[in-house]
């Protein structure tokens, strides 16, 4: 006989299966950025609302100012009148407005001309180094030719030896060899529009009768305009010529040795556009100042003869 107790059923209780959610809900995610943005637009407006004209204006500067502006200072893009205002892509570079302001400052445009006629001068100093080198002749008396670039320009200087004079002696007529590297030079003058001055240089020797009659400065002018006519007959224009120089022994090369043959020399210059215009202002100055000294003397002589003519009848009138 079995037992009561085992009689009894047995119960398995499980846990109730729990319903997934439908659908997706990452919408409020996004619905809960739109919020955080829209409260902070609208506190945006509360702060506007609540602030000065004036703050409103800086907070509008400081949003407006370019980039190359808050690195390297300068005006604030509202003075302005370009739609772009400020600089290009690059804050470092000069474009745009920064550039039409640079174009607009006369010192900037002066300092970029003179330093694309430094380039130029300098490019037609190496073109004649390259003659020199190249041409055998020019090659033999590259020692008595110097070049260098000074405040006027680029300057040509045809030297002077013991062994090989320029000039005969005591006199302005031309050697050969002198001749020749004049006449080579000539033509690549041409290649720039600046004028040219010539001045001749002697030594410290002096003719018997001093400077009384002719002396080292007529020599070193004459030597100086023979210099000139070679150019010209090896191809030089002749506008190019703006003044010719006689220096006598006032500038020495060697000034520890005056009577040094290096003392005796041409020098060419091709003047820079400062240089160039600095002699034709004073050659204009010299000029205004004599048209208005003969205007002066013009104006004197018709107030006596207008004097004159005044005083005739009055005398006329008292003889009577």
């Amino acid at each position: 006989m079995s037992n009561s107790h085992d009689s009894h059923p047995i119960v398995v209780r499980r846990g109730k299966a729990r319903a997934k959610p439908h659908g997706n809900h990452s919408w409020k995610i996004a619905y809960a950025d739109f919020m955080t943005a829209m409260m902070a637009f609208f506190l945006v407006l509360w702060l506007l609302s609540a602030s000065s004209p004036k703050t409103l204006v800086g907070v509008a500067e400081y949003f407006r100012t370019p980039l190359k502006v808050a690195i390297a200072g300068g005006d604030k893009s509202s003075l302005s009148s370009s739609v772009i205002p400020g600089g290009g892509m690059d804050p470092l570079r000069k474009d745009g407005e920064v550039q039409r302001a640079t174009d607009n400052d006369p010192d900037a445009v002066q300092k970029r001309r003179d330093q694309q006629e430094g380039e130029r001068l300098r490019a037609l100093k190496n073109r004649l180094e390259q003659i020199i080198e190249n041409n055998p002749v020019l090659r033999q008396f590259r020692p008595q030719l110097l070049l260098d670039i000074t405040s006027e320009g680029l300057r040509i200087q045809i030297l002077d030896t013991q062994n090989r004079p320029m000039f005969r002696t005591g006199s302005a007529m031309v050697e050969p060899y002198m001749r020749v590297i004049l006449r080579e030079i000539a033509p690549v003058l041409n290649e720039l529009p600046n004028k040219v001055s010539l001045s001749g240089h002697t030594d410290a020797a002096n003719y018997s009768n001093g400077e009384r009659d002719y002396s080292n400065w007529e020599l070193s002018a004459d030597r100086a305009n023979a210099s000139r006519r070679e150019l010209i007959s090896g191809g030089m224009n002749e506008g190019k010529v703006l003044r010719v120089l006689g220096l006598a022994a006032t500038m020495p090369l060697d000034r520890k040795d005056l009577m040094a043959p290096v003392n005796r020399r041409i020098s060419i210059v091709v003047l820079n556009a400062r240089a160039q215009a600095r002699f034709e202002a004073e050659n204009a100055s010299a000029a205004d100042v004599a048209v208005k000294a003969r205007a002066g003397q013009a104006g004197e002589d018709m107030k006596e003869a207008l004097g004159a003519d005044a005083s005739a009848p009055a005398a006329q009138g008292k003889s009577k």
